[in-house]
């Protein structure tokens, strides 16, 4: 009992006691000192997560906000403010950059541990924590710190919990250069992408795995998203929303009939039946699945259709683009995985969460789509094709590190190694 009293007061630490040890607050300057204004990302950092934070933090005026997120990953004005923070990471590179945060399991507040030294002057270096409340010999992972890092994870597209985990711990631990050089090669791309945008679009970011939907330059709605594995890259797309699909039938792929459902059927002859696919000839006559020869190339001849229904894999919403790549973006009945901070999950295809809430702004030029009508559509279970009265343009892009019009530097992790900086991708066994 004796020694269980020393560990709580070695390493737990009394709130007010801790609290007491703050000093006051000054100005950042630099790359932190428009993190100051108005509150600046407190909404984004709820954004896309269960629950809330911060009802009785001590939200004192050195923990530094975020801007509320209205401002669009992708508009006229993101090259410019990108270059910007270009100039900010040069700064910081020529100063040395950042201290590396040694190795620690897990660590939150109220936690004590030689590491929140140098974990302190990392967020203070990014902007992220007032350099105030860094303190010569602070260990403790107060209030402060943990407010900081929720502004950091929200940044860094990770799980916004305020704990220090690994996949927050790899994050921080990338150098300044290559995130300085992670937006110079996102300048050239930006160049390019935001040119002739128009007053309504929709914008999937691949390497943040989300969906923006935009407005008169403000994103009216966010979408957390699942896009393709490493292996099977979403693709970059210019193109239009031209349609929406409620309670879509899904006809398998070649390319997936070829890689995963020969071999499912190998290994589970009743897999087609307890999925609800049917087999159809090139007639257009239903087969059965022991009229094929499951261990040849015969079934990429055959189409294979998965019924309606909440088990079916495009959910109960498809969202049609002509596309030369055969991608839709849709519902799944696999919400748990929205939840991942790692989702390169799919085919190739997008999956979009609360996907009846981006449909509702689709179908808001198309006659009679109020969102009464959607929900009467999506339970009546019955196939309903709609044509949009206007198309509306969709762009998926590749963006690994930008800054919007709210002056947010943010990052994500090159997943598919297109940025030829060798920069670590969080790896795909990180779940919290």
């Amino acid at each position: 009992m004796r020694q269980a009293k020393r560990n709580r007061s070695r390493y737990g630490v009394d709130r007010r006691r801790f609290l007491a040890q703050c000093v006051g607050a000054a100005a950042l300057s630099g790359v932190a000192s428009r993190a100051f204004a108005d509150d600046p990302l407190d909404a984004l950092m709820d954004d896309g997560r269960p629950g809330q934070f911060g009802q009785d933090f001590d939200q004192a005026s050195r923990t530094i906000h975020m801007p509320k997120p209205t401002a669009p990953m992708l508009s006229p004005a993101t090259e410019q403010f990108t270059q910007k923070a270009i100039a900010a990471y040069d700064e910081i590179v020529a100063r040395g950059g950042w201290p590396t945060v040694p190795h620690v399991d897990e660590l939150r507040v109220g936690n004590r541990h030689p590491s929140v030294v140098d974990l302190r002057q990392r967020l203070s270096l990014s902007g992220d924590l007032d350099p105030n409340a860094v303190g010569a010999a602070n260990d403790i992972y107060d209030s402060y710190v943990e407010a900081a890092m929720r502004r950091f994870q929200a940044r860094h597209g990770v799980t916004v919990d305020g704990v220090l985990r690994p996949s927050t711990l790899a994050a921080l631990n990338v150098p300044a250069a290559i995130r300085r050089d992670q937006l110079k090669v996102n300048i050239a791309r930006l160049k390019t992408l935001t040119t002739n945008l128009g007053p309504r679009y929709v914008v999937v970011n691949i390497p943040a795995a989300r969906v923006e939907a935009i407005e008169n330059d403000v994103a009216v709605s966010r979408h957390t998203a699942v896009v393709g594995k490493v292996d099977r890259p979403s693709p970059d797309i210019n193109s239009k929303i031209v349609q929406v699909n409620f309670n879509p039938y899904w006809t398998v792929p070649v390319s997936i009939v070829r890689k995963d459902l020969i071999r499912l059927m190998q290994d589970k002859p009743d897999y087609l039946t307890d999925n609800h696919i049917r087999i159809f000839d090139p007639s257009h006559k239903e087969v059965q699945p022991s009229e094929i020869n499951w261990y040849s190339e015969d079934a990429v001849h055959y189409t294979f259709r998965e019924d309606p229904g909440d088990h079916n894999s495009l959910g109960r919403i498809r969202i049609n683009f002509p596309s030369q790549y055969g991608v839709y973006m849709h519902d799944t009945p696999l919400k748990n995985l929205f939840g991942e901070d790692f989702r390169y999950d799919s085919s190739g295809c997008c999956r979009v969460q609360n996907v009846q809430a981006l449909v509702a702004w689709l179908l808001e030029g198309t006659k009679g789509w109020t969102s009464d009508k959607i929900e009467q559509a999506i339970k009546s279970g019955d196939q309903v094709n709609v044509n949009l009265t206007k198309p509306i343009p969709l762009h998926w892009v590749y963006v690994t590190g930008w800054s919007a019009s709210d002056g947010v530097v943010q990052f994500r992790e090159d997943i598919y190694s297109r940025d030829g900086l060798g920069a670590p991708a969080i790896p795909a066994t990180t779940k919290l």
